[in-house]
This record gives structure tokens, C-alpha cells and sequence, in this order.
């Protein structure tokens, strides 16, 4: 199968062109390189370098490379960015999003879409989330998935395309930037091998889903095979408090972590964790990844000094 991952030297885009290329498929990358790293992409792949915001080059691409299904990741991934300049992230995971689409509809692919988990349902929903439930984001970025989701569904019957959207919870692994303002995993990480504190915002019994890279690549593989419409969540539906992470690291640091403690900050989510259950019965698919491993895995991976093929 010829496949095309947008944001394919990114964090988890590069994991994913990974997957497909262990799968024997046939993968291109574009990614713009604003935050993607060329180092992270396997050699046998060819590299578009192109911003979904520019349509006519990334239809170029995609008439190039005639991929049969786009694993789409390229985003505006800062939910405090879209707070400041949510013109700026519609553009981009709106606007961008309707360009992939199109792109795709030019040369008959299909379209798997990373939308989120963590972001879409917003606060005072059950926990696990399943994706019944109905979506009320709290921030830009979480309304600009949801929206670009509509647009998915519309394609589907207005061109009887048969795109999906896949729900990620909070993905971490080898390969996230430790010293970026997000990835918790990494850059608690990062601080215990440094020898720092582990900063807290709030109490800390706040929770999350932390759901490893590896197996959301699976999750992607796992819906390209499917060939079916859908919209799954990602994740482990378990719920994991900031404290347990700090614990979870300190095991895997080999000594006990101390938090530092700040003031909470405002609008943010205090419990997530998705239901998983239609995934593993529609797709097969279950995250195999025990919290520990993949934190050991990441903790290795900042040890080694963060290489862009960990």
C-alpha cells in the first residue's frame, strides 16, 4: 500500500511512518519542518517539505506520491497557542485539514485524522470518556479538531469517501521533545535525569491517559487495513494521576522524586481518560504497553541522548 503521513517527522507522525514501513508498505513523509526533524524519518522514505496551509504544494505532493491512504498528523498541537491565536490554529487544523482532503479526494486516498482525545470532550463528562459521548472542548484547539472531524464526516457523504478520525489520549514516547513546554512524560523525565524537581501544577490528582507511541502507530495500521469509517479513541482507559507519573519516573530514575508545587492553572481538564472498547471491538486493537515500559523506554531514550531514531 503507498501511504503519505503529514507531519511525518514529527513526534508521533515519524512513529507512524515507522509502522508502515515495517509493514512493507511504500511511504512518503510531508511535514513543513517547522518543528518535525528530518533525522527522525527512516532513509528509504521520501520527504515532502510542504505546510498543509500551502494548498497547491501539498496537492503537488500528494499527486507525486499517489499514496492510497494519508495518515494525517501535521497540526497546530499547542492548546495555549490556540488560545492566543486561534485564527492561527483554525487555520491550520481547519483550513489545513480541508486541504488534505481535498488533496486526497484528487487522488482517491483515504484519510486516517489524529484528532484528540484529551481536548474534545472537556470537563464534567464520564470517566473513561467513550466517544458517545458528546464532544464539548474547553480551547481553540480541541473546537478546530472537532470541526475538522465535521468536515470528515461530511466527505463521507458528500463523496462517499470512507475517512476516519482516531482520537488520541495523551501519546508519549522516545522521540518527544524533554525540554518542550508539553509531554509531560518526557520532561518529567528529562528533570529527574538532571537531577531537578518535577514541577506540579495544582495538587497533582489531576488525571490522564498516557497511552504509548508504539501502539497508537499500531492503532493507524489497524485502521488502514480496515478500510471502514469510524471514529475510535486511542487510548488505555485508565486514569493517571500527576503524582503516580512522578512515582512511575522516580522507578524508572532509580530514586524518589520530589514535586514542587504551583498554583493550578486555570480552564485546565482534572480528570481524562478514554473508553476504548469500540477501537478493540470494530479494529482489534489494545494498547500493549504497560505505563512502566514505555516510561523506562523514555527514561532510556534521555539517558542515550535523545537520538532522532531511538
Amino acid at each position: 500500500m503507498r501511504t503519505l503521513v503529514t507531519g511525518g517527522a514529527g513526534f508521533i507522525g515519524s512513529h507512524v511512518t515507522d509502522a508502515f514501513v515495517a509493514g512493507g508498505d511504500e511511504v512518503a513523509v510531508l511535514d513543513d519542518l517547522s518543528r518535525g526533524r528530518p533525522g527522525r524519518v527512516d532513509p528509504s522514505v521520501t520527504v515532502f517539505t510542504a505546510a498543509i496551509t500551502d494548498a497547491d504544494a501539498l496537492t503537488e505532493a500528494v499527486e507525486q506520491a499517489k499514496p492510497q491512504v494519508i495518515c494525517h498528523l501535521a497540526a497546530q498541537i499547542d492548546v495555549r497557542v490556540s488560545v492566543d491565536a486561534p485564527a492561527a490554529d483554525a487555520a491550520v487544523n481547519v483550513v489545513g485539514t480541508v486541504n488534505v482532503l481535498e488533496a486526497a479526494r484528487a487522488v482517491g486516498a483515504r484519510v486516517l485524522f489524529a484528532s484528540t482525545g484529551g481536548a474534545i470532550y472537556g470537563g464534567g463528562v464520564p470517566v473513561p470518556t467513550s466517544e458517545d459521548e458528546p464532544p464539548a472542548p474547553e480551547a481553540p484547539y480541541g473546537t478546530a479538531k472537532y470541526c475538522a472531524e465535521q468536515y470528515f464526516a461530511l466527505y463521507n457523504r458528500l463523496h462517499g469517501t470512507t475517512h476516519a478520525a482516531l482520537r488520541l489520549a495523551n501519546v508519549y514516547g522516545p522521540r518527544q521533545d524533554p525540554t518542550g513546554e508539553a509531554g509531560v512524560v518526557g520532561i518529567f523525565c528529562g528533570k529527574a535525569l538532571r537531577g531537578e524537581r518535577p514541577t506540579v501544577f495544582g495538587d497533582g490528582r489531576q488525571t490522564r491517559d498516557y497511552v504509548y507511541v508504539g501502539d497508537v502507530a499500531e492503532a493507524f495500521l489497524a485502521a488502514a487495513r480496515a478500510e471502514t469509517p469510524g471514529v475510535w479513541n486511542i487510548g488505555t482507559g485508565r486514569e493517571t494521576s500527576v503524582l503516580e507519573l512522578i512515582d512511575v519516573v522516580g522507578q524508572a530514575a532509580g530514586r524518589t522524586l520530589e514535586p514542587e508545587f504551583r498554583p493550578a492553572r486555570p480552564g485546565e481538564v482534572l480528570r481524562s481518560a478514554l473508553n476504548a472498547e469500540r477501537v478493540r471491538a470494530d479494529l482489534g486493537w489494545s494498547p500493549r504497553t504497560a505505563l512502566a515500559d514505555g516510561v523506562r523506554e523514555v527514561y532510556r531514550w534521555i539517558e542515550a541522548g535523545s537520538p532522532d531514531r531511538a
